[in-house]
């Protein structure tokens, strides 16, 4: 099922464009990151989603026809920080939240126990670290068990313990099913979060996909041996590599389209060049997004 569905969306702010004819789908269950560093569109794109602002042009739509009240009744989003009373307990600032959003309060003890802060919930909401904090405003989102979350740059702002903290809870609650929509410059969250991305610059789609998709098929495979000079010659002249960057007495090589290390490694032995490592991994989303933000828009 098509949880969101956006075509041509655009937004401008005078002389910024902001968003630029973005187009994307996010199917249910999809942990779907929208990745970029600050000022590519991120915030914009969700704000348009969630109707706090109207695109200059484009359309979306939220599970399959929906727009405006009757898809955000289906949707727990934090974009802005949530406005909790310092003063009151954790209890007190959900139960806020239930009258607000028409949900009944027998949901809190679920939530609270889901996002690990029931030893906690007649504690003033002042007393709690910042992990914890954006952990309530998490469960808030999660009352009235909305199908879809939508998070704007969630772990901005912890430190390394909270960071694990949230990244742990959105895990969790992607495990039951549900499908988050999640904005990012951190490249480390989104890959180890996320399954499904698309990458922003500037408002513009760079790229989108699957996340293995984007960093499978191009392995970087690391070359030593007894002659680093007539390694190093010999892999320049090749014609079954991609790139070659050295470093050091290795070389970091990455091997066109349908070759296989074997190859590599029995043409370097035809030419008398004896290997002393041979290592493989997989590109990383980091080294792949850093290849495509050097693009020219």
């Amino acid at each position: 099922m098509t949880i969101l569905e956006t075509e041509g969306l655009d937004k401008s702010y005078g002389l910024v464009h902001a968003v630029n004819q973005l187009s994307l789908r996010v199917e249910a269950g999809q942990v779907y990151g929208i990745l970029g560093a600050n000022g590519s569109g991120k915030t914009t794109t969700l704000s348009m989603l969630m109707g706090i602002i109207r695109p200059d042009g484009g359309t979306f739509r939220w599970f399959g026809n929906l727009t405006g009240p009757a898809a955000n009744r289906r949707i727990g989003a934090l974009i802005e920080t949530p406005n909790f009373y310092p003063y009151l307990t954790l209890e007190q600032n959900l139960k806020i939240v239930c009258r607000i959003k028409g949900v009944d309060e027998k949901d809190i003890q679920r939530v609270i126990k889901l996002v690990g802060l029931y030893d906690r919930w007649r504690s003033r909401f002042q007393t709690l670290s910042l992990g914890m904090k954006q952990r309530l405003a998490l469960g808030s989102l999660l009352l009235g068990d909305p199908d879809v979350l939508v998070l704007d740059e969630v772990t901005n702002g912890l430190d390394p313990e909270g960071i694990a903290e949230v990244r742990s809870l959105i895990r969790q609650v992607a495990s039951t099913g549900k499908t988050i929509i999640l904005a990012s410059h951190i490249l480390d969250e989104v890959e180890k979060v996320c399954s499904h991305v698309v990458i922003l610059k500037k408002g513009n789609k760079l790229a989108g996909g699957a996340v293995d998709s984007l960093i499978k098929g191009k392995e970087v495979i690391t070359l030593s041996g007894s002659d680093a000079e007539q390694l190093g010659d010999a892999l320049t002249a090749s014609d079954l590599l991609e790139s070659v960057v050295r470093s050091g007495d290795d070389f970091n090589v990455i091997l066109r389209p349908g070759i296989m290390a074997a190859d590599i490694s029995r043409d370097l032995m035809g030419k008398g060049i004896v290997l002393t490592k041979i290592e493989i991994h997989k590109n990383s989303l980091e080294e792949q997004f850093l290849e495509l933000v050097k693009q020219d828009i």
